[in-house]
């Protein structure tokens, strides 16, 4: 029953439409309350040969019309209770996706996807289905349950009513701990479904790796395993359900044996005549829907709580990052950096120390490293995926901590690693950002990222469909339909984290003096591995071990000792002993 609790913010803002179902639903109680008692006037009437045919067939129209009133009203009910109902479940939905787009990496890293998709889906579910039919139930089975006692009770016998009910306090004791074993074992069932639910999208989203291992068998297997889990955690939530009407249907039993019984010794003893007890048996099967009724509400609405707890939890989880409210300025400003130190959540080894950095607009800083040496940590910082404890990030002199996440993000245009596509035309994928964003702007952002040419080989060009996560475009067609759709915004900043590393070295060059064309007046940081991208950078700093030690322009930092020029004529090697036999020889002349 706590659930009712849980959800009276909703009850209390749509009341008019569960308070016109109750409403509805004790009219309908009494209407059900008059055929009973006209059977029995029927029944005196014959055995004492006081009805006559036109007295019965008044009584039988006016028993058709009770039920044709009670289907039309039910009808009513259920559109109110019900909308009301679904009303609820686009609300949780949406509150949970805001929630969702609005959480930062640290919240993924502690949320796997498949068990978000059970809360937002199957959880939901079962919250508006106790907000629904547990609420149905409930007023039903009380107000239908309460009418047939009092007239059981006032119109025939108080004594024969409180005989047949011997056997309810024992069916309400059992219905009471059967649900609150319910409670938990519904809880656990819905975790082994979340797994299920993990196990499944991470599959499906790595088939290409399973077949490329040839791991089909083994992934196979584990699937079996969580499977046979989930289903044995839903039998045993399963053997507590089938609990629920034995219990009901033996309470009625001797109910029914109690009434029969007593009655007809009543009925002998002159104290009860047979039209009375022929009612009183009537409406005795009319208390076996509330008692059912009741039993299932116990069980929906403990299923509907246990959903709730899980949703609320992940409902209750305040982002990391806090809103400081304040609002940036129109135009551009000077992005300043001046991390003392940075550590991950729960990891006491600093990641980052004594960055400081100073970028004016239309600048270019080129960011690079060893693998792990803190680049992607830098540009979660410079995206406010996370707040620095100890230093500052400022824009326009304000520190980010004061800006509105949502005010800051809008100043920046992002390609990652690894870009994402979603499953649908390349023209919409390039418009994410800008979904009013003209053809002609499309276009031309896709030539800005040399991708123009690539989509008009496609079979629609821009109206492809592109699959589940561009599945039909190469690595560096997905890169450069990403780099697209970041430069359609048109933002101040735009961060490019490692976002050339699928295209060859000629298409890289053309992009980047795009990009330099483009970005006039913009401020462009890049983070790369093949350093020929951050030729063109106003300054390249070097990360090692989350630390700045080398920083300069390209030429400045060949001429000196280090991991970059190192590492530059490395790739310059490599890429010389990879060249074609023809472009050495060109090389060469």
């Amino acid at each position: 029953m706590r659930l009712f609790a849980q959800l009276s913010w909703y009850f209390r803002r749509e009341w008019r439409r569960y308070l016109g179902s109750v409403f509805l639903l004790i009219i309908i109680a009494i209407l059900q309350l008059i055929p009973p008692k006209l059977v029995g006037v029927i029944v005196d009437g014959v055995t004492e040969h006081r009805a006559s045919p036109r007295m019965i067939m008044m009584w039988l129209g006016v028993m058709a019309l009770t039920a044709v009133l009670v289907y039309l009203l039910r009808y009513v009910w259920r559109v109110l209770l019900f909308g009301a109902a679904y009303k609820l479940a686009v609300e949780l939905r949406a509150r949970f996706y805001h929630l969702l787009s609005h959480q930062l990496p640290g919240f993924y890293l502690r949320h796997r996807t498949g068990d978000l998709m059970a809360r937002a889906t199957n959880d939901v579910d079962r919250v508006v289905f106790a907000a629904g039919e547990g609420v149905l139930t409930l007023v039903d089975s009380l107000v239908m349950g309460l009418s047939v006692l009092v007239v059981m009770s006032v119109q025939i016998s108080w004594q024969l009513t409180l005989l047949s009910l011997l056997p309810m306090p024992v069916m309400a004791l059992l219905i009471k701990h059967n649900g609150d074993e319910l409670h938990q074992r519904f809880k656990t069932a819905q975790a082994a479904f979340s797994s299920l639910n993990n196990q499944t999208q991470e599959s499906l989203t790595g088939i290409r790796m399973i077949k490329a291992f040839g791991l089909e068998d083994y992934q196979s297997d584990r699937f079996v395993q969580v499977a046979a889990d989930a289903g044995a955690k839903n039998m045993r939530v399963a053997r507590i359900d089938a609990r629920f009407d034995p219990t009901i249907y033996l309470t009625v039993g001797f109910s029914n044996l109690l009434a029969i019984g007593g009655g007809s010794w009543m009925v002998m003893h002159d104290l009860l005549t047979l039209g009375q007890l022929t009612s009183f048996i009537m409406y005795l099967g009319l208390m076996i829907w509330p008692m059912l009724a009741l039993a299932w509400m116990f069980n929906i609405v403990e299923r509907g709580s246990a959903a709730y707890g899980r949703i609320r939890q992940t409902l209750d989880e305040a982002p990391q990052v806090k809103d400081g409210g304040g609002a940036l300025t129109a135009g551009r400003g000077v992005l300043e950096v001046d991390v003392d130190s940075f550590s991950y959540p729960l990891t006491p080894q600093p990641t980052l120390n004594n960055i400081h950095l100073r970028l004016a607009p239309g600048r270019v800083l080129g960011i690079c490293g060893p693998t792990g040496a803190g680049k992607s940590t830098l540009l979660s910082l410079l995206q406010r995926h996370f707040d620095v404890a100890q230093g500052e990030i400022r824009f326009q002199g304000m520190s980010l901590a004061d800006v509105s996440p949502d005010q800051w993000r809008g100043r920046l245009a992002v390609v990652s690693q690894t870009p994402f596509l979603f499953s649908d035309t390349v023209a919409r994928n390039i418009a994410l950002g800008r979904p009013d964003a003209t053809r002609e702007q499309i276009e031309r952002a896709a030539t800005l990222a040399c991708v123009h040419q690539d989509i008009l080989q496609l079979p629609q060009g821009y109206e492809t469909e592109v699959g589940e996560r561009g599945v039909m475009l190469s690595g560096g067609q997905k890169q450069r339909l990403s780099i697209a759709r970041a430069l359609l915004l048109e933002a101040e900043i735009l961060i490019l984290d490692d976002a050339l590393s699928a295209v060859d070295g000629r298409t890289e060059h053309t992009i980047l003096h795009n990009l330099r064309q483009w970005g006039e007046g913009r401020t462009l940081i890049i983070t790369a591995h093949r350093l020929s991208a951050l030729n063109a950078a106003d300054e390249i700093v070097v990360l090692r071990h989350g630390t700045i030690t080398q920083r300069g322009e390209h030429q400045q930092l060949l001429q000196q000792e280090g991991w970059y020029r190192d590492m530059f004529r490395y790739q310059q090697l490599e890429a010389a002993l990879s060249a074609d036999p023809d472009e050495q020889e060109a090389a060469g002349a």
